[in-house]
């Protein structure tokens, strides 16, 4: 079993309270208020060893961490000692990734609209691949490449005609997709870069299906059609791509109800497939990110107000919501949650969690059965490490939460909470509106 297929941080444990990486909980919270995101170094580094282990009879095989699940310094640090390269998304990641002293040629950008400002960063500052994903860009990078004397190292993003069984805001390897050539529209790009974009050097393909996934045939046919197109390129245009990406996506476990693939039965899926197709394929990415980061993290919440509605149900407010934790809303995700300071033997009752914001439709967990909460009392979300804090929003101008890192009974701020004066920073009042 791998950490992926955990609800619950591996150190965590009922004391007095619930404690995770030897750290209690309700002390956190009070220390460090809440919201509260808390990430567990050991899990995240117990996820990471559970890929290098599951792939380590590949040795073509290149781990990417999939930065937009969750970017800040310390856990670019720690993924990087693990060993792992990345895939950025944005300029805004490529830089955290270079003040966090990451090695840049392990750094891939990938994303369907890059701006010339981002390129012209990524190039600046040598990162390793462009995943291009349309003409525009092609025609983009190969420009900017050539005005700083550049060549750029590329892989073209396909969308291989793969639909797998997953939110559908979240599938990205359909036909109908924004990201990515089609794999009828790839004879031309690779004419445009032979005659005409002269510093744009083309290592190979790139392909992502999805994200949450929990069917590994998706992955089998994924590698299959991507191996049979290197392979028809190469020998039509006389080319010797040997790079291959095939995206990330392996789903995690939210619930009980969620039985996501491990990371061993990942590997043999692909590598499989590899044998089978015997091909000269040098160097193979994998992005995963969800599945790396997610497990390590919860949230914590303090209760508040409470409301019964006459004859349905009870409503507890937390202090975050939606706009701490937007998936609830945007992909009716659910998730697992616990009582910090109220073991199961309590008395139990079913409620909804809702959150603080002004929006009817700010639910965190619909319907769950909990010792019953009073003010003050602290709640734990599970597994919201990934797309928590990298999709927060200032809604209601609401302060976003500060993130700690727990390892051997030791906690440390690895995002600092924000404060009202953070969020008028950037506010300017034109001198006509002075008084």
């Amino acid at each position: 079993m791998s950490l992926n297929q955990y609800i619950r941080p591996v150190t965590t444990e009922r004391k007095e309270n619930l404690n995770i990486g030897g750290c209690d909980l309700m002390e956190l919270a009070q220390k460090y208020g809440t919201p509260l995101y808390v990430i567990d170094e050991a899990t995240l580094r117990g996820i990471c060893i559970d890929y290098k282990t599951a792939f380590a009879g590949c040795a073509n095989i290149k781990m990417m961490y999939a930065c937009k699940s969750l970017c800040t310094s310390a856990i670019a640090r720690i993924v990087e000692e693990e060993g792992f390269g990345f895939d950025a998304v944005s300029g805004g990641e490529i830089y955290t990734l270079y003040k966090s002293g990451v090695e840049m040629s392990k750094v891939l950008f990938n994303g369907n609209n890059k701006s010339r400002s981002e390129i012209e960063l990524a190039l600046d500052l040598g990162v390793g691949r462009f995943s291009v994903d349309n003409f525009y860009e092609a025609e983009l990078l190969n420009k900017i490449a050539s005005e700083k004397n550049l060549k750029a190292d590329i892989l073209l993003r396909v969308t291989p005609g793969i639909e797998c069984h997953t939110h559908e805001y979240i599938q990205t390897g359909q036909i109908d997709s924004k990201f990515g050539f089609d794999l009828s529209q790839l004879d031309e790009i690779i004419g445009l870069i032979q005659k005409q974009y002269k510093n744009l050097n083309l290592k190979g393909l790139h392909a992502h299906i999805g994200s949450q996934i929990f069917e590994l045939q998706s992955y089998s046919d994924e590698v299959e059609i991507l191996v049979k197109e290197i392979k028809r390129i190469n020998e039509k245009f006389e080319l010797k791509l040997d790079e291959m990406n095939i995206g990330g996506g392996l789903g995690v476990k939210y619930t009980s109800f969620d039985n996501p693939p491990s990371t061993d039965e990942l590997a043999k899926a692909v590598v499989s497939v590899l044998k089978n197709c015997e091909t000269d394929i040098s160097t193979i990415y994998i992005e995963p990110g969800r599945s790396v980061i997610s497990t390590s993290g919860v949230t914590l919440y303090t209760v508040g107000s409470s409301k019964q509605v006459p004859n349905g149900r009870k409503y507890v407010a937390v202090d975050g919501g939606m706009a701490d934790n937007p998936r609830p809303s945007m992909y009716q995700a659910e998730y697992t949650a616990e009582v910090v300071n109220k073991s199961d033997d309590f008395k139990k009752e079913k409620i909804t969690i809702a959150g603080r914001y002004c929006e009817s439709g700010d639910i965190l967990i619909n319907e769950i059965e909990l010792p019953e909460l009073e003010a003050g009392d602290v709640l734990c979300v599970y597994n919201t490490g990934a797309y928590n804090y990298s999709m927060a929003s200032n809604y209601n101008r609401v302060e976003k939460p500060a993130m700690v890192l727990v390892n051997n009974s030791h906690s440390d701020i690895i995002v600092y909470r924000e404060t009202l004066d953070n969020l008028i920073s950037h506010d300017n009042i034109p001198d006509r509106l002075r008084r």
